[in-house]
């Protein structure tokens, strides 16, 4: 069936009365730092085993941020993270490439949902009925879960690209454009892990540091 677009979470109940129904949420991070993949994850919550506290990941802290991946991973029915590589976003644009991995996130999940609930305006080619949710982060709890899977799954990845690059500060800014990590690019030039196609990383090439 095609996929369906909505800004109006509140409606969700309407649009999709199904009883038995299996949903997942959908949502991803990485969208706009300067290296490192972009990640996504999908999950499938258990209606006998809420999680409480789901929230935005971006208003939580890290501590909390933890707390709930862990809570999340050992209640939900289950969880998939789907990623693209550096490749893939130069290759294909950071929009295709969130796409993308949304899309490895859902067909990673050992439970085929029913219907997909996907935060923001845009969504992944699936093989299921999909609803892309603007702000679904904040009002829809399987939607909450998947933004702290992704997140917490990422800025672990991070800590790993810190210990091979320890002169860019991965670990601090997460590959986000700070004043640190420009400097750390003007003065080392890019990584492996840079993204090349984003304009920052693009003005320090054809440089590429290496792994020690």
């Amino acid at each position: 069936m095609p996929s369906r677009k909505s800004s109006k979470p509140e409606q969700l109940g309407l649009s999709w009365d199904v009883p038995g129904l299996l949903t997942a949420g959908v949502d991803e991070a990485g969208r706009g730092p300067l290296a490192g993949p972009v990640v996504a994850a999908a999950v499938i919550l258990d209606d006998l085993r809420p999680v409480r506290g789901l929230a935005d990941s971006k208003v939580l802290t890290a501590r909390r941020r933890e707390q709930l991946y862990d809570e999340i991973r050992a209640n939900a029915l289950c969880c998939a993270v789907g990623e693209a590589t550096v490749e893939e976003i130069d290759a294909l644009n950071i929009l295709g490439a969130t796409m993308l991995a949304m899309r490895r996130a859902v067909e990673g999940l050992r439970l085929l949902p029913g219907k997909v609930l996907v935060d923001g305006n845009r969504l992944p080619v699936l093989r299921v009925q999909a609803e892309a949710i603007v702000g679904g982060d904040a009002t829809v709890a399987s939607i909450s879960a998947a933004s702290i899977i992704a997140k917490v799954h990422r800025d672990r990845g991070c800590l790993a690209l810190h210990e091979q690059f320890p002169q860019y500060g991965f670990a601090v800014h997460k590959g986000y454009g700070t004043r640190e990590h420009l400097d750390a690019l003007r003065t080392h030039g890019a990584c492996s892990a840079h993204r090349r196609s984003f304009a920052p990383v693009r003005q320090v090439l054809p440089a590429v540091v290496h792994p020690a």
